[in-house]
């Protein structure tokens, strides 16, 4: 019974000495958190062995997970990955559609953005980089003609425009002469011609004429004017020459001939009718999207995802350098709590350490059943 008492002492001792150790070993891998003094004197084997190198270990964690976790190999395999770009194109095609069926207006989103009063600086903008460009053409193209300055597509366009402009104005004289206010204007004309030659002539006019209407004389008389061909051919060839003096001119010429600050103002408002401010800041996003959204959808996002990626892999390199993840990771690791990180280890690992306890003390176990068997041995 001696003997079976001391081999069961000796198997429990070894067990708790074991297992107490492996157990506080684990402990003392975090705790304690800071350095314990007895006056100037500092505790040995604290703080524990992660607090203590915790600056070494952010270092490695650093290097670690750049070179081998984080590596521009595996972010490149992952951008051209087909999973992957069809999972951010989905993404992306989700978001992008929310936004583009908004009410919100572009002003509206700006405003929030804290830019205010978006439309009228735009407009401001706009019409001093107007004001800037035509002072600038003008003071470069001053003293040159206009057909050296107007592109010569649009000079080649309105002479062949010239012969419609001179048909439609003899249509249009033909329209008014044939009309009853035509009519009456001839009359008028005539009566006007007739009182100014009161003498013998206007007389002798008006004994042979009688009683009848000049007007109506007159009038089919004008009309088979303006259709004859040859009216319009002079038309066109008088139309032609004033056009031929105008491409002389010197651009100074129009400063003379027009105010400039009407043409200026002329042209800030047809530049500010073509790109409709207004409407582009305060219609709706859905709205202004109507047309192109499927489009924008369906064909721009793969297209911009597939881009993007592409991009990222060829520059991820230098992104990751420019980033400076191993300088972040250590920050990170070493503003970490060790509470926190201790709390974090044993969540993850805890069953393990149990284990790793429990091992300690069956060993120890184990080592105690020899030493109690050599013990009655020797």
């Amino acid at each position: 019974m001696k003997i079976l008492l001391t081999i069961l002492l000796m198997v429990t001792i070894g067990a708790v000495i074991n297992g107490f150790t492996n157990y506080l070993a684990i402990k003392m891998l975090f705790r304690p958190y800071k350095a314990l003094y007895i006056g100037k004197w500092r505790v040995p084997f604290t703080p524990g062995l992660i607090p203590r190198r915790r600056d070494e270990l952010a270092v490695q964690m650093g290097k670690m997970v750049v070179n081998h976790l984080l590596t521009p190999e595996s972010i490149k395999r992952k951008f051209l990955n087909d999973n992957f770009q069809k999972e951010m194109t989905a993404v992306v095609q989700r978001e992008l559609d929310n936004f583009l069926i908004s009410e919100k207006s572009p002003a509206q989103l700006l405003d929030n953005l804290g830019i205010k009063n978006v439309h009228e600086k735009t407009e401001k903008r706009l019409n001093e980089v107007v004001e800037q460009k035509f002072e600038s053409i003008l003071e470069k193209y001053r003293d040159q003609p206009l057909k050296v300055i107007i592109p010569e597509k649009i000079i080649e366009k309105v002479n062949g425009k010239i012969p419609e402009i001179s048909k439609f104005i003899l249509q249009k004289g033909v329209d008014y002469f044939s009309s009853f206010e035509g009519n009456l204007r001839i009359q008028k004309m005539a009566d006007d011609f007739l009182k100014e030659r009161s003498g013998v002539l206007g007389s002798m006019m008006q004994m042979f004429m009688g009683n009848i209407n000049i007007a109506d004389k007159i009038q089919p008389e004008i009309i088979k004017f303006l259709k004859n061909e040859g009216t319009a051919d002079i038309i066109t060839s008088l139309i032609k020459k004033e056009w031929d003096k105008i491409l002389e001119w010197e651009a100074a010429k129009i400063e003379e001939q027009f105010n400039k600050e009407e043409i200026l103002s002329f042209v800030k408002k047809s530049v500010n009718n073509v790109i409709k401010l207004e409407q582009l800041f305060h219609a709706p996003i859905s709205k202004l999207s109507e047309a192109y959204r499927s489009e924008i959808i369906d064909s721009m996002v793969p297209k911009g995802v597939e881009f993007f990626g592409e991009w990222l892999t060829i520059r991820v390199d230098v992104l990751m350098e420019r980033l400076r993840l191993q300088e972040i990771i250590r920050e990170q690791v070493e503003a970490f709590s060790v509470e926190r990180l201790e709390e974090m280890v044993l969540t993850i690992i805890n069953s393990e350490l149990k284990m790793i306890t429990l091992l300690g003390a069956l060993l120890g176990g184990i080592i105690g059943l020899f030493q109690g068997i050599l013990a009655i041995l020797l």
